[in-house]
């Protein structure tokens, strides 16, 4: 465990430490606090990340026809992790974070910590940055499932394929991120000509969902949870749905994204928040940063009021 204590894993450990306190478990709260200490104490690595291999290293496992990855890993230095979510949403994310971290607690109860995820809503608005989020806050390696390796031509070997990948990942504590599930989570009564193979990677996938009882977090993402197949949503722990960001969480990003940088006095973040309701986070930032490079450019001391609404201009008529 790192010393770093400002790192997202022991501000977590902390947290339910603090809970247990507020609860009236003092004892409880104490030895947790003490023996958190004592690994700071110990700790070796110099980084912000869980010991979580055990053994070899984890091989991503490939396809038989071709020999190519049904995953890719991301570095953790490359996760995306800096993100504004509307408190509902942050708070829901901690929620997945804390129940990891206190896995062995729970399970001494009889209880299990959400493993299986869901996060549905609006493209753009930070599912899959929430995925590459939780491995960055609790250490754990980040690998995202590649469909375009695992749906073959080929009769049942999309099936095998999956059945493969989750068979590697059991014993392997990381996140596995299924972004745009619905390309394998289609509902089975949907029109189409390979019906018949949607039908067994579909039933396939409903056992290996089921059975998953592995050491890491598996999460799902999707723009089209009407199109997913209803029996799949019983087989997830949790649903979370990620709405187009507010004013205020607007505001945030923009000045998350212009904090290195001077804006012209003119320029008044708060009415350009209300200005950009509806627009997803990633035009949002989109939108920011567009202004922002236009002024690095143009060797501006700082970004202007003008520059700011051009760049709105193009991105909304771009993604109307």
């Amino acid at each position: 465990m790192t010393g770093d204590k400002d790192s997202p894993i022991i501000r977590i450990a902390h947290s339910i430490i603090e809970e247990e306190r507020k609860k009236g478990h003092k004892g409880l709260a104490d030895k947790l606090n003490s023996i958190l200490s004592e690994k700071l104490e110990q700790s070796y690595s110099k980084h912000p990340t869980l010991k979580v291999t055990r053994g070899a290293e984890f091989k991503v496992p490939v396809d038989r026809r071709y020999r190519l990855p049904l995953a890719s890993h991301v570095e953790h230095e490359n996760l995306r992790h800096h993100m504004i979510l509307s408190q509902e949403i942050e708070l829901k994310i901690q929620r997945i974070e804390k129940e990891y971290m206190a896995r062995e607690r729970l399970a001494h109860y009889g209880l299990k910590s959400r493993k299986k995820i869901l996060l549905h809503g609006y493209s753009g608005c930070g599912k899959s940055m929430a995925a590459e989020r939780i491995a960055w806050d609790l250490g754990l390696p980040f690998y995202r499932v590649r469909f375009d390796t695992i749906i073959s031509s080929y009769l049942g070997e999309s099936a095998s394929n999956l059945q493969s990948l989750f068979t590697s990942i059991s014993d392997y504590p990381c996140v596995l991120l299924l972004d745009e599930f619905d390309i394998i989570g289609k509902r089975r009564d949907a029109k189409s000509s390979d019906v018949g193979e949607i039908h067994r990677i579909v039933n396939v996938l409903l056992g290996l969902l089921e059975e998953y009882e592995g050491e890491g977090i598996l999460i799902a993402t999707t723009n089209l949870e009407d199109s997913i197949d209803k029996a799949l949503f019983r087989r997830f722990d949790d649903f979370i749905e990620f709405p187009k960001p507010g004013e205020r969480e607007i505001y945030d990003l923009l000045r998350m994204t212009f904090s290195a940088l001077k804006l012209e006095k003119e320029i008044d973040l708060q009415l350009i928040a209300k200005d950009m309701i509806g627009l997803s986070y990633a035009i949002v930032a989109k939108i920011a940063t567009d202004a922002a490079k236009k002024s690095i450019l143009s060797m501006k001391k700082q970004i202007e009021l003008e520059d700011l609404q051009k760049s709105m201009e193009e991105n909304i008529s771009l993604n109307k």
